[in-house]
């Protein structure tokens, strides 16, 4: 069992870091995009460890609890042919045989892999694995019940707090604890308008919670905004993967298709090594410019040569 670390904003996904001056953990998001296909599935895990990311992520539903009870006989077109809507959520639902198969592939990738638990039922599956984290969908952050056995799991939740008010985020953080969390920044549309991302949410977020790590996770298009969130400090990032957009489902067009993916995941890399630590410093590679295209030294640069060669410094008291 994953066991979290407490010092400042560091938490332990798996063998990995997570939070301030540690990479981003990037998660490619499967969740349900496979379709009840195990081969999609693989495939779709194949793209993410490609590409790079620390993680994927499924989607784990128990049909009869999470599907109310007035839709099971809604019957409606699935690729499929024409099935009631429970005959449809138990036909893009893993069980213990795929899980099995989807848990030692992503071992032989390198990679790890965790999903969103829908009810408690689906958590004491995903308990049989030795996953390094469980993940709170936007739409389970009220589920007080759900949180609390996911707390009793002693492993590190990710918790999305999309279409959550303030009042009911903090009530989902004291329910979980802030000391054995991940906090995302979300907005549940798929996918998301540019100007409902509002990502400055990023930063509230880590005044408010100061002992969190705070992350991202987006179901917009395009990649620019998921940059943007890296650039505002969010230290976790999840998108939606697909293998076509064009694909049925209702995540697909909300997805970032391969080639993005791996763009993604390189320029997350390029932006957390360019934002550095913060302290100012003139680097050895600066030092031809300066010579080259600085004037006039003047008399900081003099004061600072004086004094490391031992000299008096000009407007300095003379000892005698």
């Amino acid at each position: 069992m994953t066991v979290t670390t407490t010092h400042a904003r560091i938490r332990t996904l798996g063998t990995r870091e997570v939070g301030p001056g540690r990479p981003v953990y990037i998660t490619a998001e499967i969740g349900i995009n496979h379709n009840g296909d195990l081969d999609t599935a693989l495939k779709l895990i194949d793209v993410a460890a490609e590409a790079g990311c620390d993680a994927v992520k499924f989607q784990k539903r128990t049909p009869e609890i999470c599907t109310p009870r007035d839709q099971w006989d809604v019957r409606r077109d699935t690729p499929w042919g024409r099935m009631t809507y429970l005959d449809y959520r138990h036909r893009v639902e893993f069980g213990e045989d795929e899980y099995r198969q989807i848990d030692a592939y992503c071992r032989h990738k390198g990679i790890d892999w965790f999903a969103s638990p829908w009810d408690t039922e689906s958590v004491a599956f995903l308990e049989k694995f030795d996953v390094p984290a469980h993940k709170v969908a936007s739409a389970s952050l009220t589920d007080d019940e759900l949180l609390r056995t996911l707390r009793a799991t002693g492993r590190t939740v990710v918790l999305s707090t999309g279409m959550s008010t303030p009042q009911q985020i903090r009530h989902a953080v004291e329910v979980l604890g802030s000391e054995n969390i991940v906090l995302c920044h979300a907005t549940s549309t798929y996918p998301a308008k540019a100007e409902e991302l509002n990502l400055r949410v990023i930063d509230t977020l880590r005044h408010e919670y100061p002992n969190v790590p705070i992350g991202y996770s987006g179901h917009e298009t395009g990649l620019q905004t998921t940059l943007a969130a890296v650039a505002l400090g969010a230290v976790f990032v999840e998108r939606h993967i697909t293998l076509d957009r064009a694909m049925w489902g209702s995540d697909q067009a909300a997805s970032v298709e391969p080639q993005g993916l791996a763009r993604l995941v390189r320029d997350i890399r390029t932006i957390e090594t360019a934002l550095g630590d913060g302290v100012k410093r003139v680097y050895d590679s600066e030092l031809a410019p300066m010579k080259k295209l600085r004037r006039v030294a003047g008399v900081v640069a003099e004061a600072e040569r004086a004094a490391a060669a031992g000299e008096p410094v000009a407007g300095a008291p003379v000892a005698v």
